[in-house]
């Protein structure tokens, strides 16, 4: 995590500003659905690189 923050370059309270900001402008009730929602891409695109490609032909 903290390579992350390095990269982008932001300290504890740009992090703190970064999800209060967050929440206010999507609500404290959205954040769940789009954590769930990205959970979930996350988790497809870890099963669509592990499968084999298909043979076309």
């Amino acid at each position: 995590m903290n390579a992350m923050m390095a990269m982008w370059g932001l300290s504890g309270g740009e992090i703190v500003l970064l999800v209060v900001v967050v929440l206010v402008l999507f609500g404290a009730r959205k954040i769940p659905e789009f954590a769930k929602g990205l959970g979930q891409g996350i988790k497809e695109f870890r099963k669509a690189s592990k499968e084999p490609p298909e043979s076309k032909g």
